[in-house]
């Protein structure tokens, strides 16, 4: 018998960062195949950080993405600090915190109102939607704005921040120059509470996968910046036992590696960071999260956007509460001197958890570095849903079965690069 072929091709896959393609091939209703092609080239940072000073890398690696360059920046940080024997004073912690909430509450009403509630209420994009949707749209701008501003403030500038450097800030601000700061951080928190409650609205498909998780915890913080590395099953582990338990492995039909926690698949971000820390959320994020029907526990990734939009409340109300105890550091960097070693460092972008690893030569330059990015760990757990979503009911139409792996890929705020995303998908219905 002749296969039927069906080739499904997307010019541009919109609200997603990166470029990539997806195949999938059925045969006799079964997905045989679900791939999550990545084609972009290796941008080599890893490579290009070897020989550079020890004081370079949250500087460059800043700009391995312009959504989420705080992440970088602090997971390096972390990394080289700790290769080097260095601890923040608190004060200096508090403040990286504060400009890693600023990013947080960007990236994430980025995502929310701009990426992924078009999928929800049946639009193209966000600029149509804004026709219908003003005060959504509008609300979710002012959000971001708000940690634009906030990443302003701390940080210098909201894209790539300069006062950033190892070992705390090349500047820090006065308490009284954080009074506006609040003012516009109080104002923002009730735009969340309104997205919040908005997107809880959204109809989500009934769908819920069994993934491993991972992500950062501590006993008396929401995890952003540091933390130990916790799972759902296994005791909780250090940063420089990271890659004792994740293993990237090469596969034929992606540039980028796929990763597995001890063999298993898993996956990073909102939806670990909300299972694994559900009760180290603040009073009102807990509160609008019960409201949203979320509970204790959520395996819906289609209800991620809920997630985010909670993470959104916790970390406007996290700014608050370190700008109201704020005292400001007696001195804005400590001195971060080479040393020959090995450092680790994580953190937890919006996308999820980040990892650096540096080796700091006897010359006191990088020799060598390992730089693992949420999405990448992400990879396999999507292709998972890819076939499981597809195999629901494998008679869906063409265009039906291409929105479907679409507002699937946009759960997970993939961010492939930060050029235009191009996907070509194909369906494979033959019987061979």
């Amino acid at each position: 018998m002749t296969p039927e072929i069906r080739t499904l091709t997307v010019g541009a896959l919109t609200r997603v960062e990166g470029e990539g393609a997806l195949r999938i091939t059925l045969r006799d209703g079964q997905v045989h195949r679900a791939e999550l092609n990545i084609y972009e080239p290796p941008r080599f940072f890893e490579a290009f950080l070897r020989g550079r000073a020890h004081t370079e890398p949250p500087d460059l690696t800043a700009r391995v993405c312009g959504i989420c360059p705080v992440a970088y920046q602090v997971s390096a940080c972390n990394a080289l600090e700790d290769a080097c024997g260095v601890r923040l004073e608190p004060d200096l912690l508090a403040l990286r915190r504060l400009l890693y909430c600023g990013e947080w509450i960007s990236s994430h009403a980025l995502h929310i109102v701009m990426l992924h509630a078009p999928d929800f209420l049946g639009y193209p994009d966000a600029i149509v939607m804004a026709g219908d949707h003003p005060r959504f749209v509008g609300r979710g701008m002012a959000l971001k704005k708000a940690g634009n501003r906030l990443l302003e403030q701390i940080g210098g500038r909201a894209v790539h921040p300069i006062n950033v450097r190892l070992g705390g800030f090349y500047s820090v601000p006065t308490r009284a120059e954080l009074g506006p700061l609040a003012e516009t951080l109080r104002r923002a928190l009730d735009d969340a509470s309104y997205i919040a409650r908005a997107v809880a609205g959204f109809d989500f498909p009934d769908v819920e996968f069994d993934h491993e998780l991972l992500a950062l915890g501590a006993p008396d913080r929401y995890p952003i910046e540091d933390g130990v590395i916790r799972r759902t099953t296994g005791e909780p582990f250090g940063p420089s036992e990271f890659a004792d338990h994740v293993v990237e492995a090469q596969v034929p039909h992606s540039t980028a590696l796929h990763a597995t926690l001890d063999g298993r698949r898993y996956i990073t971000g909102p939806l670990a960071r909300y299972n694994l820390n559900y009760a180290q959320l603040s009073p009102l994020a807990r509160q609008l999260a019960a409201e949203a029907g979320l509970g204790a526990r959520c395996w819906n990734p289609f209800r991620s956007i809920v997630v985010r939009a909670v993470e959104v409340v916790y970390a406007i109300e996290e700014a608050l509460r370190i700008i109201d105890g704020y005292r400001r550091p007696d001195r804005p960097y400590v001195e971060v001197p080479a040393r020959p070693g090995v450092g680790f460092g994580v953190s937890e972008a919006p996308r999820g958890l980040l990892y650096h690893r540096y080796e700091i030569g006897a010359d006191g330059l990088i020799a060598a570095a390992d730089i693992v990015p949420p999405t990448s760990q992400n990879q396999a757990a999507i292709e998972h849903e890819m076939k499981r979503l597809v195999e629901s009911d494998p008679t869906l139409g063409d265009a039906e079965l291409t929105a479907l792996c679409e507002r699937s890929i946009r759960n997970w705020d993939p961010c492939i690069s930060c050029s235009t995303h191009f996907l070509t998908l194909e369906v494979d219905r033959g019987d061979r």
